[in-house]
Parts: structure tokens; C-alpha cells; sequence
């Protein structure tokens, strides 16, 4: 007697694959591959990936791609999108000396390979339930990276563990746990905002309560301003459509204030230390600082990372180049006099462990891709939040909106938790949820 799933076994691949793609490359077995004079290292969240885009590839050869026509103009922005990026690695040989070409042509690769999930989510992703079981996975793994921090965060001994009593990272990195709880946090509280969404009750609980408390002990104050715009303009979206009601609004609100309350107090020292750097506050130093401090650091990289746009406005330095010292080299004596009292680790050098980047991926598109590819980055955001509001896809409207600012935090790293967040939601806005 043949058993039936209550949901496609399509489906079932992607919900299997979102808890490799939200756990650090550091606790993922891995085979590495010389090629060209770099190193190719394939991690099992790379395994993952090939198997819903095989699976993708397999569903389209039984019923058609026609479920990516109303996305077409997604996909072409997207494409553009890498054109641009290729052409950069070749104009990073061109424009930065030392450009390590082979390395960036790798991870331009690997940004591709994480780009193909979004039209994969789009052939396997069908049905309601198909989308259930993906937010069920993301959900119950929130669970456990949350449980894992709050361990963490009490002093045991486990996953990528940071200082007691601080923001932790479980078994991400801490940014990534950030994006992982923002996220479903998101969606706990469009579940009680929107009843029309009809996302089940135990689900829009569990999200809740895992992500009001992973954002709190992930502490990023990016993934906070990411929620706030998400609500305004998923709110916006659901007052047009008289879908809002006033009652759920202010217990989102009360909700979503708890979890920014959480994140200002564990992140207390940091944004005093920022206040300080501002001129905010009257306790000035008088020396250079001894220790990195998270905001300012941020602050002096992206105001290298301009200065490397600004001489390279139209076409940037190449993919990835504005952390190489051929580079932000002739740019950091302007940066020390700029930023006296910073610590002298805080600016980059040519040793591999101080190549930071720019840490922003607005600036950095900038800066690497100048501003064509730049805009067309936005593009992709632009064309998939389009996308999302045409299909009624709040969730993943929230998602981009958070997106926008959880990147400000990060530059591009190809095959993070962030990327996969990332094309999930690109994938998610041609879903009807």
C-alpha cells in the first residue's frame, strides 16, 4: 500500500535543506579541490544547494518551467546582475594590483551557485502546504539555534561560543544567528499581524518566542532596523488592502519593541562606545583606543571603502578588490589622520587575518563594482520586492526589507547563512503564500 505525504517530496527537499544552509562552514565537513593555484572548497551546505537545484532541474523536466514566467523580470535583473559581477573579477585583474583572480572568480561562483536557490524555491515551491513545511524547518532550526545561544550566552561551552553574558553566535557566526532569528521573528509577527495569511497558531508561536530570543542574544542592531522597516512597509502594504487591524497591530508593535529593547541593553557598551566615537557623549579619549569597537570600526571601513568609490566611480576596482591591499593601501594614511584615536588593529593591512573589507555591501557594491553594479544590485532587491507585493508574498516583502539592512552589516561573503536567506527570499516573492 503506497503511502502519501501530505506534502510534495519536492517540498520536503527544500525544508530538508534549510538547516545546512543556516550552519557555519566551521562545523561542516568539507573536501577541498586545487585548482588554477586556489583552493575550491566544497562544504556539505554546497551538497545541499546542487540537490534542490538538481531537484528543481527535475521537477521543470515534469511539468515545465512556466512557474518562473511571472518572475521574468527578477531573473533578468538578476542576470544582469552577474554579468556585471564576472566582468568585474576580469576588471579587478585589470584595475588592482595583486588582484588574486582565481580566489575572487571562486567565490563569484559560489555567489552564482546561492543565486540559483531563488528560481529552485520557485519550481519546488507549489503549493500552501510546500510553503508550511519550509517555514516549519526554518522555524524548529531557529529553535535550536536559540536554544544553542541562550547556552551559550549562560557560559556553556558549546557551538561558536562568545563572552558570557554578551550577543552570541550559536552554531553561526553571530551576524548570520542575527539574520536567522530576524527572520523568523518576521514571521512570527506577521502570523499574529495578518490573520489573512493563515499561517497556522503553533507556528506563528514558535516563531515568536525563538525569535524574540535569538535577536535578543544575537544582538544586531541592523537585524532591529531591519524588523522596523519590514512592519512599516508590510504595514503600509496591508492598510492599502484594508487587511490591518488595529488590535494585532499594537501587539506586533508591543512584541517587536520587547525584542529591540532586548538587543539595546546587551549591546549597551557598544553604542555607548559609538556615542562616544560620534562626539555624542562628553567622555572623549584623549589616546588611541586599545581595542577594536564594533560601530566605529564599521564606520572607518566604509569611509575607505567610499573613498575607493569616489576615485573609482563608474566601474569600481573589481569584485571583492576593496579588500586587497592594492586597493585601500593608498588610503590609509588619510584614514589614520582621519580617525586618530582608533585602535591600529581597527585598519586593514595586507596580512591576511586584516583584509576586513568594507563591511557594508552597499558601499562595497560601490566600490567594486562602481555605481552600474551597484544600482543593479538594488535592482534585484527593487524587482523581487515588486515582485512580492504583486503575488501577495508579505512574508517575503518582510524578508527583503530586513535583507536590505542585515547587508549594511555585511559585504560579500559567497556561501554564508546570509546569502541563502538571501535567494530564499527572492525565490519566496513569486510564491502566493
Amino acid at each position: 500500500m503506497a503511502v502519501r505525504l501530505p506534502v510534495a517530496p519536492r517540498a520536503l527537499l527544500v525544508a530538508a535543506a534549510i538547516p545546512l544552509l543556516f550552519l557555519h562552514s566551521e562545523f561542516q565537513p568539507s573536501i577541498s579541490v586545487h585548482l588554477g593555484g586556489t583552493s575550491v572548497d566544497a562544504y556539505l551546505t554546497d551538497f545541499a544547494v546542487l540537490a534542490v537545484v538538481v531537484g528543481a532541474l527535475a521537477a521543470a523536466a515534469r511539468g515545465g518551467i512556466q512557474a518562473l514566467a511571472p518572475a521574468k523580470a527578477l531573473w533578468l535583473v538578476a542576470a544582469a546582475f552577474f554579468v556585471w559581477l564576472f566582468f568585474a573579477v576580469a576588471w579587478g585583474r585589470h584595475e588592482t594590483p595583486g588582484y588574486a583572480t582565481s580566489s575572487h572568480l571562486v567565490t563569484a561562483l559560489k555567489f552564482l551557485e546561492y543565486a540559483l536557490l531563488a528560481p529552485a524555491v520557485v519550481l519546488l515551491v507549489r503549493t500552501r502546504d510546500d510553503l508550511l513545511v519550509a517555514f516549519w524547518s526554518l522555524v524548529v532550526w531557529s529553535c535550536c539555534a536559540t536554544g544553542v545561544g541562550i547556552a551559550e550566552f549562560f557560559g556553556a561551552d558549546v557551538g561558536a561560543k562568545g563572552t558570557v553574558g554578551h550577543r552570541q553566535a550559536s552554531f553561526l557566526s553571530s551576524a548570520d544567528f542575527a539574520a536567522l532569528s530576524a527572520a523568523v521573528l518576521l514571521l512570527g509577527l506577521l502570523a499574529i499581524g495578518l490573520p489573512r495569511l493563515r499561517l497556522p497558531r503553533p507556528l506563528g508561536v514558535a516563531a515568536l518566542v525563538t525569535g524574540i530570543l535569538g535577536t535578543v542574544v544575537a544582538g544586531a542592531v541592523a537585524s532591529v532596523l531591519g524588523i522596523a522597516t519590514a512592519l512599516v512597509l508590510v504595514g503600509v502594504v496591508a492598510v492599502v488592502r484594508r487587511e490591518l487591524a488595529v488590535r494585532r497591530a499594537l501587539v506586533v508593535a508591543v512584541a517587536a519593541l520587547v525584542a529591540a529593547a532586548g538587543v539595546v541593553v546587551i549591546r549597551g557598551h557598544d553604542l555607548s562606545a559609538f556615542a562616544r566615537f560620534l562626539g555624542a557623549s562628553k567622555e572623549q579619549p584623549t589616546q588611541p583606543q586599545s581595542k577594536v569597537q564594533t560601530y566605529a570600526h564599521r564606520t572607518l571601513l566604509v569611509w575607505i571603502g567610499y573613498r575607493i568609490w569616489r576615485d573609482h566611480p563608474l566601474l569600481g576596482v573589481g569584485w571583492e578588490a576593496s579588500a586587497e591591499p592594492g586597493a585601500f593601501g593608498r588610503y590609509l594614511r588619510a584614514a589614520h589622520a582621519r580617525f586618530p584615536n582608533e585602535a591600529p588593529l581597527a585598519f586593514p593591512a595586507a596580512a591576511s587575518d586584516r583584509r576586513y573589507g568594507v563591511q557594508n555591501v552597499w558601499v562595497q557594491a560601490l566600490a567594486d563594482l562602481g555605481v552600474i553594479g551597484c544600482l543593479l544590485w538594488a535592482a534585484v532587491f527593487a524587482a523581487a520586492a515588486w515582485l512580492a507585493i504583486r503575488s501577495h508574498a508579505l512574508v517575503a516583502l518582510g524578508w527583503i526589507a530586513l535583507l536590505v539592512w542585515l547587508w549594511s552589516a555585511q559585504g560579500f561573503i559567497a556561501g554564508i547563512p546570509l546569502d541563502g536567506l538571501t535567494w530564499l527570499a527572492f525565490g519566496l516573492a513569486a510564491v502566493r503564500e
